[in-house]
């Protein structure tokens, strides 16, 4: 009887080991969508918010630290704009020093020579009539030099500025716009007698060059924009009447490479100021274009308008214009007007 018992308990055991294992097996065989509960699902979503969330939160951390390098940065530049303002405006303060003082100093190159040229002109009358006279007696050095008195017109001694450099030299300057601080906004009397500082800013004077253009002459204009490119315009003929014809402008023979003939249009014109309307045009050409000039109706150039320091004024009409060149909205940062005789010759 034990035997069989104990047959029986192994025989049970052995059956029951095998459903189990069977059973098992069954269940490794599964599809694995069906391994996961439904409550393990939800905890896996869980999951996966709460790390979105995490990240949300570094990325919220993170944008605010850069908003505040850059209301940082943009606080820093701010400041070195206003620094930069700063010193722009005092620069400007020392460049208008510097210009104010420019006009009375003295230039020191070649002095003695030019001291000796001045003495000679005191003292030969009828041999000193212009530049081109100076440098057929050898002065040969460009400055200011003193024409003298010419008691047969009764006209007073003259203070000159002479080019003896440019083609050939023996050029008076008659009107020069470099410096920007003497107005040309005068009146007639003022352009009649000539205005500002013979080594910056002037008009010689419509009577002087009047009396300078009697003989057959040569008008040359140089100008200059604010990039530092030069060109010039020359007449082969240039001639002003009398006061009494209102210095009516006579020019001819262009030729230069300052673009399209900007001075032709003013050619056979008088010479109008604030003061005394010459125009050919309803309006005040003077009072638009803020100068004295041989105005038609108004402009093709306008060499004594307004002096404006970065060359653009579209707001207005009234600059340093050569519309030939760079049109009528941009002011030109220098400009010289200088004559010779037609027969000089180097």
């Amino acid at each position: 009887m034990p035997s069989r018992a104990l047959f029986r308990f192994l025989f049970l055991g052995g059956s029951l080991a095998l459903l189990l294992g069977g059973a098992g097996a069954q269940a490794q065989h599964k599809p694995r969508r069906m391994a996961a509960s439904p409550g393990g699902g939800k905890q896996a979503c869980c999951e996966d918010v709460r790390a979105l969330k995490v990240q949300v939160a570094n990325l919220s951390s993170l944008l605010g630290e850069l908003s505040a390098r850059h209301e940082a940065e943009t606080a820093r530049l701010e400041g070195r704009a206003a620094e930069l303002e700063k010193g722009k405006q005092q620069h400007e303060r020392r460049l208008l020093e510097v210009e104010e003082k420019y006009s009375e100093v003295n230039s020191r190159l070649d002095i003695t020579q030019l001291q000796a040229a001045q003495a000679v002109t005191k003292t030969s009358a009828d041999a000193i009539y212009d530049c081109s006279s100076l440098y057929g007696r050898n002065y040969k050095i460009s400055g200011v030099y003193k024409l003298p008195a010419d008691e047969f017109l009764g006209t007073p001694e003259l203070e000159v500025y002479c080019d003896m450099d440019t083609e050939g030299g023996g050029w008076t300057v008659i009107q020069r716009r470099k410096v920007g601080l003497t107005s040309f906004n005068r009146d007639w009397k003022q352009y009649k007698e000539g205005f500002g500082t013979i080594r910056g800013d002037f008009w010689l004077g419509n009577e002087h060059i009047f009396r300078l253009t009697r003989q057959p002459t040569v008008l040359r204009i140089e100008l200059e924009d604010w990039q530092g490119e030069t060109r010039y315009a020359e007449y082969a003929h240039f001639t002003l009447s009398n006061e009494m014809n209102s210095y009516k402008l006579f020019v001819a023979n262009y030729s230069g490479n300052a673009g399209r003939d900007s001075l032709r249009y003013h050619n056979n014109t008088n010479f109008s100021t604030k003061n005394k309307d010459n125009d050919k045009c309803v309006d005040d050409c003077a009072q638009l274009r803020k100068g004295g000039y041989w105005y038609n109706c108004c402009t093709d150039s306008n060499l004594n308008g307004v002096f404006y320091r970065h060359g653009d004024h579209t707001k207005h009409s009234d600059g340093i214009t050569w519309y030939g060149w760079h049109g009528s909205s941009y002011s030109l940062k220098r400009v010289e007007m200088k004559i010779r005789p037609q027969s000089f010759s180097p």
